[in-house]
Formats: structure tokens, sequence, C-alpha cells
């Protein structure tokens, strides 16, 4: 229909405005809603008057032609998005996806680790020493951002902007992210940076934040066999501590004190939202709780 590729470019306009994403996440999108725009204009119909039933029957085809259930969670996913724009932009009453469900995965959410668990963690390293100091920043800094271990140890000291309280993180594929760090993080950090990355340097120069006595960044395996070394001190189940325990943590203790799951997308570094969907459970019990809360029925 004439009006529906203006109403698209709002759309992804919108996703770069409001939600920050990037350029290629914004394009993937933007494939998701031709590729519908095509199937419905095909059949007459345009972005304004598709109705839930059109919405299945394109799924169906989808499926049909062999699409696995993630991809059709991303299909179901960009579809929401779009309606909820349209809604907010008051073209339409309400959105003919929204009454669709998720499929579900097979996979279940990793090991996590509760809030007090994540506290008993950071307390391990021993402040008195520049290795506890070091160790407590970085875990910290893990936590606090949610990043991979494998971003943690790649960060560079000109990726740190404390002031601003920010952190640049370079992802899969290099892609450039931009996340916040708390103020916890931040002081423990700076604690670190006052004088136990020099001693533990012992006046080598490094661009890396966090250093070791050989004067380089730690790898990945060094560092979760450090925090299963804490954990082991302060005895939290070795089965809890896997990699991405922290990562999962971070984004669930969000989702469960109300923050955006596009919002913890764009933390995580996940360049397709299908991916964060794995936390849809956590969404749908807080919303539910609040609707027992809140709803004159609840």
């Amino acid at each position: 229909m004439p009006n529906d590729r203006g109403y698209l470019k709002g759309f992804t306009d919108n996703l770069m405005v409001e939600y920050g994403l990037s350029g290629g996440t914004v394009r993937d999108y933007r494939r998701e809603v031709e590729r519908f725009v095509d199937f419905i204009n095909r059949k007459g119909i345009g972005l304004l008057e598709v109705g839930p039933t059109t919405v299945v029957s394109f799924l169906a085809s989808l499926r049909d032609g062999g699409l696995s259930a993630r991809s059709y969670a991303r299909s179901l996913v960009t579809l929401r998005s779009l309606y909820r724009f349209l809604v907010k932009e008051r073209l339409i009453e309400t959105s003919p996806v929204a009454v669709l469900e998720m499929p579900r995965f097979k996979g279940k959410l990793p090991s996590l680790l509760s809030v007090k668990e994540v506290e008993m963690l950071l307390n391990g390293p021993p402040a008195g020493t520049m290795i506890g100091i070091r160790d407590r920043a970085m875990m910290e800094c893990l936590y606090a951002t949610g990043m991979r271990v494998s971003e943690l140890v790649s960060l560079l000291l000109k990726d740190l902007n404390l002031q601003a309280g920010y952190l640049i993180v370079y992802g899969k594929g290099s892609k450039e992210r931009v996340v916040p760090i708390g103020e916890t993080a931040i002081t423990w950090i700076k604690r670190y940076l006052d004088r136990p990355r020099r001693a533990i340097l012992k006046g080598r120069d490094s661009d890396v934040l966090f250093v070791t006595s050989r004067g380089g960044g730690m790898t990945r395996q060094n560092f979760w066999a450090m925090l299963k070394g804490y954990a082991r001190k302060v005895g939290i189940a070795l089965k809890k501590v896997k990699p991405h325990a922290v990562r999962h943590s971070f984004a669930t203790h969000l989702l469960e004190r109300g923050a955006d799951l596009r919002m913890v997308q764009v933390m995580l570094g996940h360049a397709d939202i299908s991916t964060t969907q794995i936390y849809t459970h956590i969404e749908s019990r807080r919303l539910k709780v609040i609707h027992e809360l809140h709803h004159p029925r609840g």
C-alpha cells in the first residue's frame, strides 16, 4: 500500500532515535518488516488494516518454509515492536500481534545467582590486598554491566569514562556499545586505579584496564578459575558459577526490578531481541504481580 513504506521509515527511525539501536540491528528489523509488508500487500492489505488472522497466516507461511522457532520468534518480536509503534503514534487503536504467544524454546535459562549470592561473591576478594582489590573491581564491573567475560578482560583504559559513568564495550563482530556502570563499580575501579594497578604492573606500561603481574590482561579461563575460587571460599555451589552466570544474573535482576526488555537487550549487546527472549518469563511474572496488585479485579 502507498503509505506502508512511510510507516516503515517512521518505525526504523524510532528504533534508532528512541532505543539507540545500531544501524545493523535496525536493518535486520527493517528486513523482517519488509517481508511482512510484501506478504500483506500481495493480499491487498495495508499495515493499518491487518488483523490477528493475517499475522498468523504470515507466521504460518514462515514456519511452513522451514523457519526455526528462534527465527519465528524474531519475526514475532519485530511485528510486536512495529505495531506497538503504530499504536503509540495513534495510527491504530490496538495491535493485531498483542494476542499472539511467543513460541517456547527447549533450552532452559542458564544458572543464576540470587542477589544475596552475588553480594557474597563480590565480598569474596580480600579488600586489603592489591590483587583482591583488582578482583573485586573486575567482579563489580562484570555485574554492573552484564558484559561477557571476554569483553571484560579485553577492556582498555581508553574504554573507560568514570566521570560520565560508562564503558565502551566491543562485543561480537567488534560491535561497539556504550554501557552504563553504577556508583559501586565506579568506586572500586577508582580504588583499583589509585594504587593496585601500578603495584601489579611493577613499573611496566599497559593499555589493558585489568592487568596481571605479567603486565598483560587476564584470560577468560583465568578469570573463571578466579571466580570459582571465590565462590568456593564463600560457600556458593560451583554448579551455579558457570560461564555467563553473572551476565544472566545481571539481566534477571534488572528485569525483576522493572527494567525494559529492549533496554536489557542493548546493554547485553544482543543484536537480535529474540536472543533476549529467554528472559520473557521474568517480565511476564513481574507483569502478573503488578496486575494483581493494581487491577481492580486482580
